[in-house]
């Protein structure tokens, strides 16, 4: 649980580009790209964390940018483009830090209702942030099988080892 907004800011800003990195690199022809028939398939995915960003602050009374994509706790159907993904993700993740420089840190203590349960916003606030890597996991297994390259996020993909004059590890 996060109990101070700065450590949250820091570790959001972070985050989102990590997130960013991993949308820079989705194409078209990959979007589609699903486990199996049935699953969420990349362009669902990537929309989804825009969603989470959008309504898991919404529970916090925070008005997110992109919050006339919530339709009845739902977002509307993902965009086409990978480009308008990336650009709704980093509009939604903008927003909410200038919405979170109204709170102070006491502020984190405060319990919403979130999926039938009480939550403290610190809490909430580290869910979002644990909740972006879990579905940023997945999207790179998939953009793997797709075919497209998995960019770097807490350290190198299998083919970035030799950036660092290093040989990939033996699996």
């Amino acid at each position: 649980m996060f109990r101070t907004l700065d450590d949250f800011r820091t570790c959001w800003i972070e985050e989102s580009k990590a997130t960013l990195r991993v949308l820079e690199v989705l194409t078209g022809h990959a979007l589609g790209h699903a486990v199996a028939e049935g699953h969420r398939d990349l362009r669902r995915m990537a929309w989804h964390l825009v969603e989470s960003v959008v309504e898991m602050p919404g529970h916090m009374g925070l008005g997110i940018e992109g919050k006339h994509l919530i339709e009845g706790g739902f977002i509307v159907a993902p965009p086409e483009s990978a480009a308008e993904i990336r650009e709704a993700y980093a509009t939604a993740s903008a927003s909410l830090l200038r919405g979170l420089e109204a709170w102070s840190d006491g502020g984190l203590l405060v319990e919403d209702e979130l999926y039938g349960e009480r939550w403290k916003r610190g809490f909430t606030l580290q869910v979002l942030v644990l909740h972006q890597a879990h579905h940023r996991g997945q999207m790179t297994v998939l953009m793997r099988q797709a075919g497209l390259k998995v960019p770097e996020v807490y350290g190198p993909t299998k083919e970035g080892w030799a950036a660092y004059g290093m040989a990939e590890p033996k699996v």
